[in-house]
């Protein structure tokens, strides 16, 4: 890192970020756009930043040296998660002297040193912005203020709500949503907070000495109510102590919770839709065979069975997927791990595949590869749901690559196609159980939504990660990092 940061570049690269905002642009593009900014003013081999959330961290965005962690987990009992999230708010970390396996796979990579920085709002992390370093520390003479100033660039856009969190259920987003109001015994407004006004749209002006814009619930009761624009909101109210018969209302907005509920009751009809087509198919040929079978010439027969069969081995798949999305536990957990090659795993996979998928595929994989550690049948259930994932947003007849590559520490298998893309706020969330892109046409895109969930679940049961990007040209690239054997 040089002695004193480039300050210049650094206000310029900051312009640019700034400029993104103001054109609109918001959540990951422009904090991939701040960290690239950062790299090279704090000198640094590369930046990543980790979101917080109740079930540990995720690193979300990276750049050089750290590119590759890009969907990484930091799970609670990492002892980096907890380092991160206590402590001083910016602080210089010896890398090769912590325990956990993030400290000894960045240490592998010979990244020795990191500077940290929390973004913070009202005190709550939202997440830890890195700097890393292949030094052991003692080089590094940069002022520890421009990290902690960046990490406080990243936590206003946090507070901003404009396509950060990423995941949505970090430790701050109830504390940015709740509104809280002081009620008196007429019903006027006497306080209104900051929240109030981003919940309701009403400024502290016009709410106080104003009645409340929504009903009041008795005391210690909860009450869910819809606002004229169609969001929700969740009320609760109290009485304060005292002479003054004063209530403090809280309310948050819970129009996510309530389109979650709707997204269950769409996944049992889209389910009950998907198990109804395959059923209905089987029963209809198994009909035609016992009725028609000596009417039926042998190629007829054979047509009728191998059509049984194929929908029989996608009536198992979804039944597979529901069952596992449906438990804690989930495919491949009690799997053991034994090291294989992934070149001739990857291409055993693509030959179960069904045959007009099969032929989409553009085989691109080196000759050899070090062996992977993991689950062998579970690693052909991930390639059959990335390919069939890949297959389902792009367009009949294109090409769907399917490459692979090792480096020091892990190898990595990379399914790309040259379909409608995934924007890049859609990178986390396509991960969530019942979440499906493009969800509004579901006639021409149907699904459950349930396999790009199952696939970071099996994936990161084996120690490695999965993330999705947009790929250059159009399409979108889906990459699964696994430990080498």
């Amino acid at each position: 890192m040089p002695e004193r940061p480039d300050y210049a570049a650094l206000i310029a690269g900051h312009t640019v970020v700034i400029e993104m905002i103001n054109s609109g642009d918001a959540g990951l593009p422009v904090l991939t756009q701040l960290l690239r900014v950062a790299q090279p003013t704090l000198g640094a081999a590369g930046m990543a930043f980790v979101e917080f959330a109740p079930t540990g961290g995720r690193v979300i965005a990276a750049t050089g040296a750290a590119e590759w962690a890009i969907g990484r987990p930091l799970p609670p009992s990492d002892p980096a998660t907890s380092c991160l999230m206590r402590g001083p708010r910016v602080q210089q970390v010896r890398v090769d002297q912590q325990p956990g396996s993030y400290a000894a796979e960045l240490t592998r990579r010979g990244l020795y040193c990191l500077v940290a920085a929390r973004a913070e709002i009202a005190g709550l992390p939202v997440g830890s912005l890195h700097a890393l370093y292949p030094t052991d520390g003692e080089e590094i003479t940069g002022e520890p203020s421009v990290i902690g100033y960046l990490a406080t660039c990243v936590a206003h856009m946090y507070g901003d709500q404009t396509g950060l969190p990423v995941h949505g259920d970090g430790p701050v987003v109830a504390a940015l949503a709740d509104g809280l109001a002081v009620v008196d015994r007429n019903g006027g407004v006497r306080l209104w907070n900051p929240a109030a006004a981003r919940v309701t749209g009403r400024t502290a002006a016009q709410a106080l000495n104003e009645p409340l814009p929504f009903p009041l619930p008795p005391p210690g009761q909860v009450l869910d109510h819809r606002l004229p624009d169609g969001r929700w909101l969740r009320v609760t109210a109290g009485e304060l102590p005292g002479p003054g018969q004063l209530r403090v209302v809280t309310f948050r907005d819970i129009t996510d919770q309530h389109r979650r509920d709707q997204d269950r009751d769409l996944f049992v009809a889209v389910t009950s839709h998907e198990l109804r087509t395959p059923v209905t198919v089987i029963k209809g040929y198994a009909n035609t065979l016992t009725d028609h079978w000596d009417s039926l010439t042998d190629a007829d027969r054979r047509q009728a069975a191998r059509v049984i069969g194929q929908r029989a081995n996608e009536l198992a798949r979804l039944v597979d997927r529901l069952l596992s999305s449906a438990t804690d536990i989930g495919p491949g957990a009690d799997t053991p791990r034994t090291a294989f090659d992934l070149v001739e795993a990857l291409g055993s996979a693509v030959a179960d595949l069904p045959g007009e998928l099969r032929q989409r595929i553009v085989l691109r994989l080196p000759a050899r590869l070090p062996q992977v550690l993991g689950s062998r049948p579970d690693l052909a259930t991930v390639l059959t749901e990335l390919t069939t994932n890949a297959d389902k947003y792009s367009a009949p007849g294109s090409p769907i690559e399917i490459s692979a590559d090792a480096d020091e520490h892990t190898v990595s298998f990379r399914v790309s196609d040259r379909g409608i893309g995934i924007r890049p706020q859609h990178v986390e969330r396509a991960f969530e159980r019942f979440w499906q892109g493009e969800s509004g046409d579901r006639r021409r895109y149907p699904g459950a939504g349930l396999g790009l969930y199952l696939v970071r679940r099996i994936v990161e049961q084996q120690n490695g990660w999965v993330s999705l990007r947009p790929r250059p040209g159009g399409g979108t690239v889906a990459e699964v990092r696994l430990p080498r054997g």
